[in-house]
């Protein structure tokens, strides 16, 4: 028999009980000894309230867990970080395996509870902290061993997806988006973490450490988010063939890796360009395998669930056999000693989509043209609109590969134009037909 605590009844703790007591039969098949749900914890008493647990398995304390010499298992699912983590290392302290879903304290605290976990030869798992029920990191620790990832492509937070194919398809604003979005229960009532695009980072830093054997490390990471898109510029992007998505990018570029999280136009034929709605998708590729797509429902009570149970089952199997750290946290034994740089943003080289509003003159487009050269930019593709307001009109380029800091003083310059009027938009492109032109 394997004990299990748990820490947080909100949306996937309850998902979490369900599962473990639903489907005790079920578990203790597959696992071969009866899982058992001795605790959970919850300090809010309305939870408590309509928790399905008898009340003598129900406490306000989470260290009421903490002090119960039976338990094996500790799942933390109340999120944040301060508390979470001062849990979660006593947790590790006491001898306890972890599990959590908790991606904000991987990506701020991660290394130091890694670090705990291995001095005191306990496990700490994570499966649903990024893409909720979509296997991925277990793909990556497990499945996809034998390659080297040389790109991810992640769509990995369904509230920003859901905005964008809400402003995209219905041509809504940004506000209507949102507004729709927490009706539907997708956005929080702050929504700082998922449109900014922190929460992505978040993930990203998880996936950068697994997919190249490296430290988690947020604070390189660029992140911009989808607060101030215009629906024209996804109108726009549309004409040239792309569509727009909130993408977390990694790839390995040889001594340095790239990790940026941005608005990222890319074909409409592309896999990720139609995944829709709230859902996640993350498109990678390995030296061996070649281009993966995974996808799913990366949130929400149930799949959220699954995935915390899959790592419950995989301790408690490692339980059964004696076995501990068969397969290291983050894929890698010497993860936590193994820094990679993470490239600065100025010396990426991708494509841009770029609109200027430009009084409707002879010579403005050779003027623009002029500055985009100086700074090392041709251009493969020009749109110029009608004219919309007091003489301005559109015009949208797409660059070939450009170096990023040198895309950046071209714009600064070109604000200055009298004929401009500022500041100009511009988005990052991530298109292979693109490269392929150019080459």
């Amino acid at each position: 028999m394997v004990k299990v605590g748990l820490i947080g009844l909100g949306t996937v703790g309850q998902g979490v009980v369900r599962l473990l007591t639903e489907r005790r039969d079920l578990l203790a098949r597959r696992l071969g000894t009866e899982l058992v749900l001795k605790k959970a914890a919850e300090i809010d008493p309305e939870r408590r309230r309509i928790s399905p647990l008898e009340p003598e398995r129900l406490t306000s304390r989470a260290q009421d867990i903490l002090d119960d010499p039976d338990i094996d298992i500790v799942v933390e699912l109340i999120g944040g970080t301060d508390t979470a983590r001062e849990l979660v290392l006593e947790a590790i302290s006491r001898g306890r395996h972890v599990v959590t879903a908790n991606k904000a304290l991987l990506a701020l605290h991660g290394n130091e509870v890694l670090a705990a976990a291995a001095q005191k030869g306990v496990e700490v798992a994570f499966e649903a902290a990024v893409c909720g029920g979509v296997p991925l990191l277990l793909a990556l620790r497990q499945g996809l061993a034998a390659n080297r990832i040389q790109e991810i492509f992640g769509i990995l937070n369904g509230t920003a997806n859901y905005i964008l194919t809400q402003m995209s398809e219905k041509g809504a604003s940004f506000a209507q988006a949102l507004a729709e979005a927490q009706a539907q229960g997708y956005a929080e009532a702050d929504p700082t973490l998922d449109v900014e695009g922190i929460d992505t980072a978040h993930k990203l830093a998880i996936l950068v450490s697994l997919a190249y054997c490296a430290p988690l490390n947020l604070d390189p990471i660029s992140v911009s988010g989808i607060s101030n898109l215009d629906p024209l510029d996804l109108q726009l992007a549309r004409e040239f063939g792309y569509s727009m998505k909130l993408l977390a990018i990694t790839r390995n570029d040889g001594n340095m890796i790239e990790a940026r999280v941005h608005p990222t136009l890319i074909p409409r034929d592309h896999m990720l360009a139609n995944v829709s709605g709230a859902f996640n998708a993350v498109y990678l590729t390995g030296d061996a395998v070649g281009p993966i797509l995974l996808y799913g429902q990366g949130a929400g009570m149930m799949p959220t669930a699954s995935a915390v149970v899959s790592d419950i089952l995989d301790l408690a199997r490692n339980l059964i056999h004696g076995v501990k750290r068969r397969v290291p946290p983050l894929g890698c034994d010497a993860a936590l000693e193994s820094p990679r740089t993470i490239k600065p943003l100025d010396e990426v080289v991708t494509n841009y989509y770029i609109r200027f509003a430009a009084l409707d003159r002879p010579g403005v487009l050779s003027q623009i043209s002029g500055i985009l050269g100086k700074h090392q930019i041709s251009i493969a593709a020009v749109i110029q609109k009608g004219r919309e307001v007091k003489g301005a009109v559109p015009i949208v380029m797409i660059t070939h590969e450009a170096k990023e800091a040198n895309a950046r003083q071209a714009l600064r310059e070109i604000d200055q134009l009298p004929v401009v009027s500022p500041p100009a938009v511009f988005y990052r492109i991530e298109d292979p037909h693109l490269h392929a032109a150019q080459i």
